[in-house]
């Protein structure tokens, strides 16, 4: 790893372009989609989405309201039927395996998917049945800042609260990958932040994450790479990066001068960037 980094330092960058192609070809596809179609009656929603999710990444679908990418993931999780075209999940075929790509796999459930009354590790003790498999809640739940909620009724927790316990949940089963369709809907500050730093740590232990938002800054802070799904279409796909990259080269010019700072930095500085209850 040393020697790749004073390669990087070292070569001009045409070179580091061409090294970096050479390390990802050799990375692995744990998710392939190709050519994904999906038909509502006469409504096309999905049309003919094809990309690759590398292992270890945080990959992210991003998209209006109504360009597809809540249905691809839905489909990519086994939920959702598709009309055509094909996809792997570390090299299960969905539709034809989809008991085993269950097994490797966390799902993000919305907070209609919780019984209110249960308490956190009621709930965890309960979706660890459905796995069959003993899993330890306390330590689950510590690792997402909620041990000390850990006898409190689900309807007792803050909106963050909900949404880490979601995140806490697709990790029962000690999955490959997990899939997030906007977990940061509806928070504060603090929890986006925070929550942020939660989707790396899981990451970071070698899990792969992908990711919807409508949150521009939340992707660009989070994702090794991303696709822009407009009208059921991929219509752009790089890290964010190379995207703006991309659009400066086309002369592209902010109005305002573009400043170290923002306002929700500022308000981070003065109110803390702690857990909120």
């Amino acid at each position: 790893m040393k020697i790749q980094k004073n390669f990087l330092l070292c070569c001009n960058n045409q070179l580091r372009v061409l090294f970096i192609c050479y390390i990802f070809a050799f990375m692995k596809h744990i998710i392939t989609v190709s050519n994904l179609i999906k038909n509502y009656d006469s409504f096309q929603a999905v049309k003919g989405i094809s990309f690759e999710v590398e292992e270890g990444e945080i990959f992210g679908l991003l998209g209006p309201n109504g360009a597809g990418k809540t249905t691809t993931l839905e489909i990519m999780e086994t939920l959702r039927e598709k009309t055509s075209g094909e996809i792997y999940i570390n090299g299960f075929k969905v539709g034809k395996e989809d008991n085993e790509i269950k097994k490797i796999i966390g799902v993000q459930l919305q907070s209609a998917g919780y019984y209110p009354s249960l308490t956190l590790l009621e709930l965890i003790e309960l979706f660890a049945g459905l796995y069959c498999q003993p899993v330890n809640g306390r330590e689950l739940l510590h690792k997402v800042g909620l041990q000390d909620k850990a006898n409190a009724k689900y309807k007792e927790l803050s909106g963050g609260q909900k949404q880490r316990f979601s995140i806490a949940t697709t990790l029962i089963n000690k999955p490959l990958i997990i899939f997030l369709d906007e977990p940061t809907t509806g928070l504060d500050p603090q929890a986006r932040r925070n929550l942020w730093e939660l989707i790396r740590n899981i990451r970071d232990e070698g899990t792969t994450v992908v990711i919807t938002t409508h949150y521009m800054d939340e992707a660009e802070e989070l994702c090794n790479r991303v696709a822009i799904v407009e009208s059921g279409k991929i219509i752009a796909l790089a890290t964010p990066d190379q995207l703006i990259d991309d659009l400066i080269a086309k002369g592209f010019e902010r109005k305002k001068e573009v400043k170290k700072a923002n306002l929700e930095d500022v308000f981070l500085s003065l109110t803390g960037q702690e857990w909120r209850e």
